[in-house]
């Protein structure tokens, strides 16, 4: 298991627990690029250096605080350790809120919360119980990376790990107002026959989330380029979109939509009865180089 990101008490009134916080998410991008010289193909260091361009070396440099213009408190980083917050060590849960009252806009990173030992485990597992049951989550706050985070401590919907999450917020300050974006949009009214379409798309289009099944394109398109580049290749260049008909009015684009999403529907199914137990023994669907679907005999 790898290092935790953060250890300490969860502080529930008189209700404490060790746990441990793991980071739910880490970089899988395998494409790195660095700065390179046009002129020599060298690539670019970077070099800290003072006003007088003299070269400075890590512990050269200390932090400083600009109280007034080109005046400075230095702080060393063993003062900023030292800082007295109870925080860095506890998660004392202030209040609990609904789960679903927090709006996705205040969740940042989330964190795997496990008990610290199995001493800690039967704690862990009451709040668990009880955070599920009540379908709430706990708020409170930890220092870690310089500064003070809001946390939500919540428990999973499922029974089938026994673990906890936690997620970093941003506190109300961070987040513009909405108003200031959304106050001069148009105000329109609804029609019902279009509202009936459009919740009849959304209808033909709802599955289960399977997370596995969204992929970085991006990172998928870099990788083709640079191996491309590498065996000296044509670059894959971005495709214009495919032209459509012109739609007349949104009525028009929910009608064909829904429509599309029929007939692709039909092809599947038809697709899926094809290459199911209806079809013939000993036959089987093939594809040319030409791109067309021939029958093919399977030999006994």
């Amino acid at each position: 298991m790898p290092r935790p990101f953060w250890s300490g008490q969860v502080q529930i009134s008189l209700v404490s627990f060790g746990i441990k916080l793991f980071a739910a998410t880490e970089a899988k991008s395998e494409i790195r690029f660095h700065q390179l010289s046009r002129k020599s193909g060298e690539r670019i260091k970077h070099q800290k250096v003072s006003g007088d361009e003299e070269r400075m070396e890590k512990s050269d440099i200390v932090k400083g605080y600009e109280y007034r213009k080109g005046e400075y408190v230095t702080i060393e980083p063993e003062e900023i350790e030292h800082l007295r917050i109870p925080s860095r060590h506890t998660l004392e849960v202030a209040q609990f809120v609904d789960s679903d009252e927090p709006g996705p806009e205040f969740f940042e990173r989330p964190y795997f919360v496990v008990p610290e030992n199995d001493v800690q485990a039967e704690a862990f597992a009451v709040v668990r119980k009880a955070l599920q049951e009540t379908k709430k989550i706990g708020l409170g706050k930890i220092a870690f990376g310089g500064r003070e985070h809001l946390v939500a401590l919540s428990a999973p919907k499922e029974d089938k790990l026994a673990g906890m999450m936690a997620y970093t917020m941003r506190y109300a300050e961070e987040l513009r107002d909405p108003a200031e974006y959304f106050g001069e949009i148009k105000k329109v009214s609804v029609d019902e026959d279009q509202l009936s379409l459009a919740k009849e798309l959304i209808k033909r289009k709802t599955a289960k989330f399977a997370p596995e099944k969204f992929k970085d394109e991006y990172e998928a398109a870099l990788r083709e380029m640079v191996e491309a580049k590498f065996k000296h290749a044509p670059i894959p260049h971005e495709e214009p979109a495919p032209k459509t008909a012109k739609v007349i009015n949104l009525m028009d684009a929910l009608r064909k939509s829904v429509r599309g999403d029929e007939a692709a529907a039909a092809t599947k199914k038809g697709v899926a009865k094809s290459t199911g137990t209806g079809s013939k023994k000993g036959l089987t669907l093939v594809k040319s180089a030409s791109g067309k679907t021939g029958r093919s005999r399977k030999s006994a």
